[in-house]
């Protein structure tokens, strides 16, 4: 995805604008009644040099070539005619100033409202997004695709896309009149278009090449951003401070260079067309004065010249704008579409199976898995775990515990082998039914912006307030909850800042159960916690295993020791199976993880071994 940064794209993909002008669509209306607006509005820019013309012409400089279209329509007497030339140009400019706001605000509720429907669709297609996914793409960078780059194609929507009808129009009304005028002028006013020409040339080119460049930094600086943000407690834990501080500065810098050479590609080109534009402004002086002197042009057609020509050259220069914008726009929307365009690879059954009944049986028959290719993470693994009994999976750190969570709510599929959930394969079950079977803690407690109450019910309608409390009361939350004014309407900050990591855990063990799980799934829930919170929710889980299917993954043995069985995982397979005292007596793996936390004297204790207990095998 990083390279992904760095390609420019077409400067008109008709494919890319087709998939944009999607979502335009719906507002079609609008933008056909904006476009005429940019049309009638581009019609007033051009009256008013008209209207000046005729005023010099027919009563300030009198000529008996003049004629007009409003000739007969004006009184021959110059106070009148000009008090009347000058009420049509004030309704002319009315008229105008309506449109222009018209265009605009059309314009701009339409680019609104596509991004609007572009954002929900995108948010909505990464939610359906597999994990794996999320494991190779950055969170920083598609924080920049639904920010950054939406916001992008906002402002060609809203701003080049009728400006660009409006410009074109402007700039071929106003050639229309100046050579209905007089051609011969025309033809010296327009003689700076190729240089024109070759400066926008430049232009483009250097604003394209800084134009990515700040893309490619934007994201850069957001995928910094949410890391370093997300990490600071490492951050300050490991005084990095100065490091990052540094890396910062260098990308930061990096960034403001890449906008200052945008910066100075726009200070070189617009007073370039502004010095052509005086230059044409100079000839058409130098040419048509030549003329007036002669008797073959009137003094209002050289004034009028004078400012359509100043008229003409600022569309070229918002058509170069608008160019680059367009450019841009390109390059997000690929990016965007590439994005929406990921498969969704873990998707409910068109036709989902549903078992006969739910006790919450759970069996893994001859499962391999691995996340790239054939490194395998879980060999040939299977094992039953029966309605209402008490797993719990050991082994050392990568030896598949958590992959095992993982593959049970359908994360990933595996490769070979299958997962039953009540005799149904969970790929054959709905993915949202499935998932409504399982309750879940990890170790890492999430909350995130709202009240307590809200983390705990998740949005889950089905969920009532009774539950809610009966769910804060199995957890041994209540203390907790008492000590706060407004109790479990108590509003979290981000991630649950303010809260102890025990208090976290105690609302993620309220979450898990508020739904009446029948599965109930703990990753080493309590690996985090203090003795203290520890001890209130050993104290819980008696009530909240009761009638569950329990998963139990744990470093701290002394937390599963209960387990009806005890799974014992090493390099992805299943080594050992028993209850404590059985796997204890087989001095296996699961014998030296116990040896290694607890003295030997404990284990003696636990009648494990008769015999003196030899050394553990490295």
């Amino acid at each position: 995805m990083a390279q992904e940064e760095e390609q420019l794209g077409k400067a008109v993909d008709r494919h890319l604008i087709r998939r944009l002008l999607h979502y335009v669509r719906p507002y079609r209306g609008t933008v056909v009644l904006a476009t005429l607006a940019a049309a009638l509005q581009s019609f007033t820019q051009v009256v008013g040099p008209y209207l000046n013309k005729v005023v010099i012409d027919r009563y300030l400089f009198p000529s008996p070539e003049s004629h007009s279209l409003l000739s007969g329509w004006l009184p021959s007497e110059p106070f009148r005619g000009v008090a009347m030339v000058g009420t049509v140009y004030l309704v002319v400019l009315a008229v105008g100033f309506v449109l222009d706001f018209a265009q605009t605000y059309a314009m701009r509720w339409v680019g609104q409202k596509s991004m609007y429907d572009l954002r929900r669709q995108l948010f909505a297609h990464l939610q359906r997004l597999s994990i794996s996914f999320f494991d190779q793409n950055p969170a920083g960078r598609l924080v920049t695709r639904v920010t950054n780059d939406v916001e992008m194609l906002n402002d060609t929507i809203s701003t080049a896309l009728v400006a660009l009808f409006d410009d074109i129009f402007v700039l071929t009304m106003i050639v229309v009149v100046m050579i209905r005028f007089n051609w011969q002028l025309s033809l010296v006013t327009l003689g700076v278009m190729p240089l024109i020409i070759l400066a926008t040339h430049y232009f483009r080119k250097a604003v394209r090449e800084s134009y990515r460049r700040i893309r490619l930094l934007v994201a850069r600086i957001n995928v910094f951003l949410q890391e370093h943000i997300t990490g600071m407690a490492v951050v300050q834990a490991f005084n990095r401070e100065e490091r990052a501080y540094r890396e910062f500065e260098r990308i930061n810098q990096e960034h403001c260079d890449a906008w200052i050479a945008a910066v100075l590609a726009y200070a070189l080109y617009y007073p370039a067309v502004e010095f052509l534009s005086i230059l044409a402004v100079a000839m058409v002086l130098w040419f048509g004065g030549l003329r007036v002197m002669h008797g073959t042009l009137t003094i209002g057609i050289v004034f009028a010249f004078i400012q359509y020509v100043q008229r003409f050259f600022r569309p070229i220069q918002d058509l170069s704008d608008k160019y680059n914008t367009l450019q841009s726009a390109m390059a997000s929307s690929e990016r965007i579409f590439k994005l929406l365009d990921t498969p969704v690879t873990l998707q409910s059954p068109e036709q989902p199976q549903h078992p006969a009944a739910m006790p919450g049986r759970i069996e893994f028959d001859h499962v391999w898995f691995a996340y790239r290719e054939e490194d395998w993470i879980l060999r040939d693994v299977s094992f039953v775990a029966s309605p209402g009994e008490s797993v719990a999976i050991v082994g050392h750190t990568g030896a598949g515990k958590t992959t095992m969570i993982s593959l049970m709510l359908r994360f990933y599929d595996v490769q070979k082998g299958r997962i039953l959930l009540d005799g149904v394969d969970v790929r054959n079950w709905d993915v949202q039914e499935l998932r409504r079977r399982f309750g879940i803690v990890l170790q890492d407690p999430y909350l995130f912006s709202g009240t307590i109450a809200e983390n705990i019910r998740m949005g889950d309608p089905r969920v009532t307030p009774a539950q809610v409390q009966a769910a804060e009361r199995d957890a041994n939350l209540e203390e907790f909850l008492a000590t706060l004014p407004a109790g479990d309407a108590t509003e979290l900050r981000e991630r649950g800042a303010g809260l102890s990591t025990g208090q976290k855990q105690l609302v993620n063990f309220a979450r898990a159960l508020a739904a009446d799980p029948s599965i109930l799934i703990l990753d080493e829930a309590t690996a985090s916690v203090d003795t203290e919170t520890e001890i209130k929710i050993r104290q819980a889980l008696d009530r909240m295993l009761s009638g569950r299917t329990s998963i139990l993954i744990a470093h701290r043995l002394s937390t599963i020791q209960r387990a009806s069985q005890i799974l014992v995982m090493h390099k992805g397979t299943l080594r050992e199976r028993g209850t404590h005292q059985e796997l204890l007596h087989q001095h296996g793996i699961y014998w030296r993880l116990y040896r290694l936390q607890y003295k030997d004297q404990e284990i003696t204790a636990a009648g494990a071994a008769s015999a003196p207990v030899p050394e553990p095998a490295h």
